[in-house]
């Protein structure tokens, strides 16, 4: 019996040989439907990680007043890193500013003709972590007022509806953004089902020669469904690749001032069920087009 389900497991795969053109059509519409899943599921990942982030978290860009004294500049920067919650101080002077602003504009970005008369002021991005006690009892605006009160400072830069665009984000990702990404699903599976079912048409012959000689419909039906299965793999690992490497061209985009935003990749969990999910529906297409 073991033997038995080997062998026809290796005939399922042999069979794949068949009709080649059919089943690389195949493989690209598993790989595809695949891959726009995988990339919807990494941009949904993303925006949950910035809009969750800037939930405990409040970021005040601070600009100093153009030509003052370093010594100044450096008493106040030591007093923001004194203060509380103060997770993260990323700095710039006039000529790392600079640098920073020519590297973001590449080939354009040559500003050395104003490297003798730099017209850019100190600056620096200030990350807080929001303690739990202080979510709505106006502790950033009192932060936002001690900081623009120092010395040195001309402006400060902050967004105060960062909370409430980040609860938004979560009450429209219940509401719409998953059931849409249902809809979706529902609707690769279709894709993925008809794409393997015109490629069990090819072989509809073989199958009504073998029910005429009296094989029984397992001997029949599990080398096709061995195919869907390495199929769904084969389709669902090229289209995890791609994402990868499509993630691989896109993961510094915008790690560069203002933003620095690093695009992260999706957790494992969503990779292995993506795949998963992707090679069911093959299988299950496989078994609805041997049955019909």
């Amino acid at each position: 019996m073991i033997g038995q389900f080997f062998r026809l497991s290796l005939r399922g795969v042999a069979d794949l040989r068949l009709h080649p053109f059919a089943q690389l059509l195949t493989l690209v519409a598993v790989a595809m439907v695949t891959l726009l899943t995988g990339l919807i599921l990494l941009g949904l990942h993303n925006v949950n990680l910035e809009l969750l982030k800037s939930r405990g978290e409040v970021e005040f860009q601070v600009y100093w007043k153009t030509g003052l004294e370093e010594s100044v500049v450096l008493a106040d920067w030591e007093a923001i890193n004194k203060l509380e919650h103060l997770t993260k101080f990323k700095t710039f002077t006039p000529k790392s500013a600079l640098t920073e602003l020519a590297s973001t504009l590449g080939e354009k970005g040559d500003f050395s003709w104003l490297a003798e008369n730099n017209p850019l002021p100190y600056s620096g991005l200030a990350t807080f972590a929001v303690p739990p006690e202080a979510q709505s009892d106006g502790w950033a605006a009192r932060l936002l007022t001690r900081i623009k009160s120092m010395p040195g400072v001309d402006k400060v830069n902050y967004t105060p509806f960062q909370a409430d665009l980040a609860q938004g984000w979560m009450t429209l990702s219940r509401m719409v953004i998953w059931p849409v990404l249902g809809f979706l699903a529902l609707i690769i599976s279709l894709v993925v089902h008809n794409t393997i079912k015109l490629s069990l048409l090819t072989r509809m012959d073989e199958v009504e020669i073998l029910s005429l000689v009296g094989a029984r419909p397992s001997y029949i039906r599990w080398p096709l469904l061995t195919g869907g299965f390495i199929q769904g793999v084969l389709g669902s690992g090229a289209g995890i690749g791609l994402v990868i490497l499509v993630h691989s061209f896109i993961a510094e985009a915008f790690n560069f001032a203002p933003f620095y935003i690093e695009i992260h990749f999706m957790p494992i969990q969503q990779l292995l069920i993506l795949g998963g999910a992707v090679t069911f529906v093959s299988v299950i297409s496989s078994w609805v087009a041997v049955k019909a």
